[in-house]
């Protein structure tokens, strides 16, 4: 009776240990189950979550729009665009600070690039690609931005007119045989604080200035309104030259107003400077936010910009030169002919805009 009832409470036991052990080891299976099964779901949501590059833009254009769609089929990243004026995204950047969902500013003009970088806005990128495909003459010293397209800004004159081999330099503008006949944009302009911004950094700032002061004798009239004003003024008569940059030639000579149309094929494009200092080139560009969020996709999206099939479309589409030299320009371009440009560094247009604002304001140029 003793033995039998002591092997049924070693039975008894061996049921409740091979109870205890099944249990526990049901217990480690839900949680590796579990585990197993949130790695899956943190994986999933992972792989779902939406690629995206975030950018702040001055530039108005259908093709910029057509290149982000391309750039989104291409690679699965979304290009979200919040337009505006420069300095207005340029302030807003500085405001929204570490908040900002700003990956990248692209905006007109190497002086603007060049405010943003002064305000601590942009990073400094390192990336062979953008090495390769820009050159260096067209990028930030120290990489905080990249040109992406170029325009010449010129001597545009009335066919009728003028005769081209009367023109030569910016400096000649300044001559007495041009008095009454310039046609320009108001000193506001940037990009005519650019072009004097240039004309500091090769001559100096008093030829710089005297320069200023011969072309405001030389205006037709106070300078208003925009570059397309300008060439559409020469055809009214209101005076021989304008200065204004190519790209606004192309758009006119293009456009689906006949008059503008009227007006690009009565006007002549000089570059001036060949064969001395070069005819004076600006830039649409891009730089990394300081704060970007979506680094890696930014990056992407500048190396697309700065390719050949983005490089042409810009050039075919929006009549402006391409920066990448292994695309040639759009065939309205070429038939203007190939010109010399300035051999500085575009950084000097933002280092200089002080100076080329303060000159401005001092000789008169309204």
């Amino acid at each position: 009776m003793k033995v039998k009832g002591l092997l049924t409470a070693i039975g008894m036991a061996a049921v409740i240990g091979v109870t205890a052990l099944t249990g526990c080891t049901s217990q480690n299976n839900e949680v590796k189950n579990s585990t197993k099964n949130n790695a899956v779901e943190e994986k999933t949501e992972k792989s779902d979550e939406k690629q995206v590059v975030n950018l702040y833009s001055d530039r108005h254009y259908d093709t910029d729009e057509e290149l982000y769609k391309l750039f989104t089929e291409e690679t699965g990243i979304e290009v979200n665009v919040v337009k505006g004026k420069a300095d207005e995204l340029i302030e807003r950047l500085d405001r929204e600070g570490k908040d900002t969902e700003a990956d990248l500013l692209v905006v007109a003009d190497a002086g603007r690039l060049y405010r943003a970088e002064e305000k601590g806005l942009l990073q400094e990128v390192k990336s062979e690609t953008l090495f390769n495909n820009i050159p260096e003459n067209l990028r930030d010293e120290d990489n905080n931005w990249f040109g992406l397209t170029m325009r010449g800004r010129v001597i545009v004159y009335s066919k009728d007119r003028v005769d081209p081999a009367e023109l030569s330099t910016y400096m000649d503008l300044t001559a007495p045989k041009w008095e009454g006949k310039i046609l320009v944009r108001s000193s506001e302009n940037i990009y005519n604080q650019s072009l004097l911004a240039s004309l500091i950094e090769i001559h100096g700032e008093e030829k710089a200035r005297e320069w200023a002061e011969g072309v405001v004798k030389n205006m037709a009239r106070d300078p208003e309104g925009n570059d397309r004003a300008q060439a559409t003024a020469v055809v009214a008569g209101e005076g021989d030259l304008a200065i204004m940059n190519t790209y606004y030639i192309g758009k006119m000579l293009n456009s689906s107003n006949p008059e503008e149309v009227k007006v690009g094929e009565n006007v002549g494009i000089f570059f001036p400077d060949q064969g001395g200092d070069g005819t004076h080139v600006n830039v649409s560009g891009v730089g990394m936010t300081k704060e970007a969020k979506n680094k890696e996709n930014a990056l992407k999206l500048m190396e697309f910009l700065s390719g050949e099939k983005a490089q042409k479309q810009y050039a075919e589409a929006n009549y402006e030169y391409p920066v990448n030299s292994n695309v040639e320009a759009s065939e309205l371009l070429k038939s203007w002919g190939e010109f010399e440009t300035q051999k500085i560094n575009l950084s000097k247009l933002g280092q200089n805009n002080s100076k080329a604002v303060k000159i401005f304001n001092e000789i008169g140029w309204k």
